[in-house]
């Protein structure tokens, strides 16, 4: 193979252009596709600017005509030639070096390629695991190559405004103490410390609050994030977070700022002004008109209630979901009438049950004004009429409705919204729309916990006039909490901080944590918060996220230079994979038996390991109980370890202690019922078909 010797890359594949035409230039790339015509080879070559042609002949050099013979695709060129103009006859508009070309003056082979599992190229059809095997060569393509560029510029992008704001770029750890109030943890055990783990941080949250209090009053960070959490198409185990943090601060300063960042980010990496303020809707405002905290604003189809029209009609469905304080909302899809036929409607019903609901009623009004709806029957002509008022219906809509509780009504007419959008192609990936919802609830139920836990983090900052309510009435309190979405995405979140000493303790209490537990986890953010702590609040926002929505982008795979799949496994380099022994007994995993602890007094007991076994079993625990379960697994390691010290040598090995056989019965086939048998214990049939009463209209 030849080397690089002598020579350097005066320049880009695709930066040489016209206003070179004569002058040398050495390149470097990739072979795209060789073409060899005889007298003549040419040869593409690429890098991640692009491609250009370069034409090898024995009338320019004979040495290097001979070594683009030797040359396939993805072999690893070094050229140095002389810019020319193509013919007329042989321009390619296609390419943006497509009126010029490099006679070859010099060619070195700097490396040679196998022939790639699949072609170099945008829109190629070959499997996804494929290309993740083969991720390094994925990452030649031309669009991969644009996603990450474009990532690259959103960085650099938000990083300059940052900086001309006044905010300065601090790291923070990634080995971190667990605090298991939120997504998993991924935990890594120490070494030196026996028995005990690091966190790899879900955000940064604790420590940039720490850095308010240590009067770093504008904080950001492009950080890794870990959350040990399912995959999906906008989510991946491991993250990239645009952090910031901010003093002396109220929200609206907040949400001013943040519409300031993207709007900057539009201009400098997009060329697109954002001519427009960014609407703000609270929590419950976008859940009753959306169904979802994160709208897509590119279209309108609100929702409406008709919950009180529904509880006086005589339609059991609607009147029983409304009597027990459900919600019967509608979804109106204007001038869908026609376009909406009988498969369409079964479609959007399979998707409700999907959903959650337990199914789907429906309004077609056709352009002639007749109403095809199994519902006009149990409302009056009164009641019909207000209904179709409140749903503004006209000739042609169609409406759809669903009853049941809140929280289901909303994720299924949400879902509908968004399926019936994209069915009439109103979601259109160009057309960028912003929001702030603001307001969101302190707390939200959870049934497998059985109990209130924060929506957002614990550290979120009640509204003052709520405060009287964390303890008795937690449903009713509202957070100075706000997210950015965009076209249905939530980009990020951010809050007003707790920085009172006073209301960090009550909210530990509203949350369940006895004073012991609270300390155990947070106790040197307590007693940080007990010198001086500014008001302050912040936001992060996922950068692959935000980059995939700028691109268009269907998932973060591709956005992103090494991904997960699905089982969070990297199919390059098969990670997470097994390790050697020798290193599981470096680091000494499990927890410390009796007998160790008074051979080496100076350890302490593994409380971490502790809680990792109780969280794995979905114990809640009392440090009382964490001491007493840990000395029971103390005993018991120190059984086995009694047992291991047993000499058997001269014990014979037994297949079995018990000489026993098992003894399996015969089966012994029996007669189907008859049947005639069967249907004569029917109330009624016709021929083979058992008749049932109607159990509801």
């Amino acid at each position: 193979m030849d080397t690089m010797e002598g020579l350097h890359r005066s320049q880009y594949c695709a930066e040489v252009s016209e206003a070179d035409n004569g002058k040398e230039v050495v390149l470097t790339g990739w072979v795209e596709r060789r073409r060899d015509h005889g007298g003549l080879i040419f040869i593409d070559l690429r890098d991640r600017t692009g491609i250009v042609q370069v034409v090898a002949s024995p009338d320019y050099e004979k040495v290097s005509f001979d070594k683009a013979e030797q040359v396939r695709t993805e072999y690893v060129l070094a050229v140095r030639g002389i810019v020319r103009m193509r013919d007329k006859d042989t321009i390619n508009p296609k390419m943006k070096t497509g009126t010029i070309e490099i006679r070859c003056e010099e060619l070195r082979i700097l490396n040679s390629s196998k022939t790639p599992p699949f072609y170099i190229e945008d829109n190629i059809d070959v499997d996804e695991k494929i290309r993740l095997k083969y991720r390094y060569l994925d990452l030649r393509r031309p669009e991969m190559q644009k996603n990450l560029i474009m990532r690259h510029k959103v960085k650099h992008a938000m990083r300059t405004f940052l900086n001309e704001h006044g905010f300065i770029d601090i790291e923070t750890p990634e080995l971190c103490k667990s605090t298991p109030e939120g997504a998993r943890d991924y935990l890594v055990p120490s070494r030196v410390n026996e028995g005990k783990f690091y966190a790899l941080p879900q955000s940064p949250q604790i420590f940039k609050q720490m850095l308010m209090v240590g009067g770093m009053d504008k904080y950001y960070q492009v950080a890794r994030c870990f959350r040990d959490e399912d995959l999906r198409a906008d989510r991946q185990p491991e993250f990239t977070q645009v952090d910031m943090e901010m003093s002396f601060v109220e929200q609206e300063d907040i949400l001013q700022h943040l519409e300031r960042l993207f709007k900057s980010i539009f201009r400098d990496v997009m060329g697109r002004e954002i001519g427009y303020d960014f609407p703000r809707l609270t929590w419950q405002e976008s859940m009753d008109r959306y169904g979802c905290d994160k709208p897509d604003l590119r279209f309108g189809m609100e929702i409406r209630d008709v919950t009180d029209l529904a509880a006086e009609c005589s339609f059991s469905v609607f009147r029983r979901v409304a009597d027990e304080g459900g919600k019967v909302r509608a979804l109106n899809c204007k001038g869908c009438a026609e376009k909406f036929t009988r498969t369409t409607i079964e479609t959007l019903t399979d998707h409700a049950l999907g959903y959650g609901a337990k199914g789907m009623a429906w309004m077609l009004i056709h352009d002639s004004g007749e109403v095809n709806s199994i519902l006009q029957k149990y409302f009056t002509k009164a009641q019909w009429q207000t209904l179709l008022t409140a749903l503004d219906a006209q000739n042609g809509d169609f409406i759809l409705f669903c009853a049941d509780k809140f929280q289901t009504v909303c994720r299924t007419l949400c879902g509908l919204r968004l399926e019936v959008g994209d069915m009439l192609g109103l979601r259109d990936k160009q057309d960028y729309r912003f929001c702030f919802v603001t307001d969101f609830p302190e707390f939200e139920w959870s049934d497998e916990e059985q109990r209130y836990m924060a929506m957002h983090h614990p550290f979120t900052m009640p509204y003052e006039e709520d405060l009287p309510y964390l303890m008795t009435d937690p449903a009713r309190v509202r957070s100075q909490a706000y997210d950015v979405v965009l076209n249905g995405i939530e980009l990020g979140s951010g809050s007003i901080r707790i920085h009172r000493p006073d209301v960090q303790a009550l909210m530990f209490r509203a949350l369940g944590f006895t004073e012991e537990t609270a300390r155990a986890r947070f106790g040197f953010m307590i007693d940080a918060f007990k010198y001086g702590t500014p008001p302050h609040g912040g936001f992060a926002f996922g950068l692959d996220r935000l980059v995939m929505q700028l691109l268009g982008a269907d998932s973060l795979r591709d956005v992103i230079a090494f991904p997960k799949v699905r089982d969070a496994s990297d199919l390059m380099t098969n990670a997470p994979d097994f390790v050697d022994a020798e290193q599981l007994e470096v680091l000494q995993l499990g927890v410390s038996t009796a007998a160790e602890a008074e051979k080496h007094p100076q350890k302490k007991r593994p409380t971490m390991a502790i809680k990792t076994v109780a969280e794995l079993a979905k114990l809640t625990l009392t440090p009382e109980e964490e001491v007493k379960m840990g000395e029971e697994l103390n005993t018991i390691l120190a059984f086995a370890e009694a047992l291991q010290e047993v000499d058997t040598t001269d014990v014979p090995q037994t297949a079995h202690v018990i000489p026993t056989e098992n003894v399996l019965r015969e089966d012994i086939p029996a007669a189907p019922f008859d049947r005639d048998l069967l249907l004569s214990n029917a109330p009624t049939h016709t021929e083979d078909c058992v008749n049932v009463p109607q159990t509801f209209d």
